[in-house]
This record gives C-alpha cells, structure tokens and sequence, in this order.
C-alpha cells in the first residue's frame, strides 16, 4: 500500500516539473502566427489602395495587441524610472507608449514588398524568456530580426524586438531616460501625450 502510494505521488511530482513549454505553443509558433498574420494582412489585394491604408493599419494593430505584452515592454523599457510612477503614471505611459510603438510599428512594416521572411533558431534567454531569430531575406541584402518573448499564463507573448542588432527597448530607454533626468514624470507624459496627439 505505501509504495502504491509512493508511485501516485512520484507521478504526480513529475507532472508538476514538466516544462510548461510542453503544454503551451512554442515561442516560434506563436511569434511566426502572429506575423504570419500581418503579412496576410499586408498581401490582402483588398488593402491594396492608398484609401485602405488606415484600415491596414488598425488590422495591423488588433494584431499586435495579442502579440505583444506592452506592459513587460514598458517596465523594461523604463528600467529604474519605473518605480518613480505612480500605478496612474504607469498605466497612462503604458497606453502612450503603446500607441506610439503601434504607429512606427505599423508604419515601418506598411513598407513591405513581399520579402520572404524565414524563422531560424529559438534561443532560451531564462526561465521563463526566449529569443525568437528570423530574418528577412530581400534581393540584396538580409536582415536580421530578434524577437524575445516572455510566457504568461501559457501564452508566448512579444517584450522586445531586435532589428539589426539594434534593441527597441535599448533605443526607447535612452530616449526616455535622458529626458526623464530633467522632467518629472508628470512632464514626461504630458510630452509623450502631444507626440500621440499630433499623429
């Protein structure tokens, strides 16, 4: 009876290490879904027309919300000013920076022309983060492009993006953080909310 009970619960205890990847979409699946997704989106002959431009880009958007996890992106991009936010503060920079990130995001791949893109190697970073390599492979050149996601809640979701060896938090943090060394948080946002409000 004891070592009956002794299996049941080595079984269960392996259940409980298993690696949550196993029960989740791997990062790659779900980084290639998504951009899969807007190259669809891009190709759909429908949105061809400078007229359907804006409608591109709002499908563009609903994409990238369930691509990315904004406030992981938010907090990193922030580093140590993020604590000088109060809760109000930080969810109004998450929503401005959002919108900003949208905008340049959905503006910069608006320039696609049909350019294959392949999905190379995953990379696991730590427990909990990997980085997703593809590359986009035009006529004359390649170029390299990192995703690094986090898994919530058995999702893979999207914090930062690496183009060129060049980090979308890296690039925005410096940014910020030079302007936060002589604007309190309150100035900081109320110039990220007229960059928003003049696009």
């Amino acid at each position: 009876m004891l070592n009956k009970s002794l299996i049941i619960i080595i079984i269960s205890l392996q259940f409980l290490i298993i690696p949550v990847n196993i029960y989740a979409t791997s990062a790659t699946e779900a980084v290639k879904g998504n951009v899969d997704r807007v190259l669809e989106v891009l190709r759909d002959p429908a949105l061809k027309a400078e007229s359907a431009k804006n409608i591109k880009k709002d499908k563009i958007r609903a994409i990238s919300e369930k691509m990315f996890d904004f406030n992981e992106l938010s907090r990193r991009t922030l580093a140590q000013n993020w604590n000088k936010f109060n809760q109000a503060q930080q969810q109004e920079f998450v929503r401005l920076y959002k919108s900003i990130l949208e905008d340049a995001y959905a503006d910069k791949i608006l320039s696609y022309s049909d350019e294959k893109i392949v999905f190379n190697k995953e990379i696991p970073l730590t427990e909990k983060t990997v980085e997703v390599q593809s590359v986009v492979l035009r006529k004359t050149e390649e170029i390299p492009i990192y995703y690094r996601a986090i898994i919530r809640n058995g999702t893979w979701k999207v914090y930062d993006v690496v183009i060129e060896g060049v980090s979308l938090i890296n690039n925005y943090r410096s940014q910020f953080r030079d302007i936060l060394s002589k604007k309190t948080p309150d100035a900081f946002l109320e110039t990220l909310r007229e960059k928003v409000g003049k696009r």
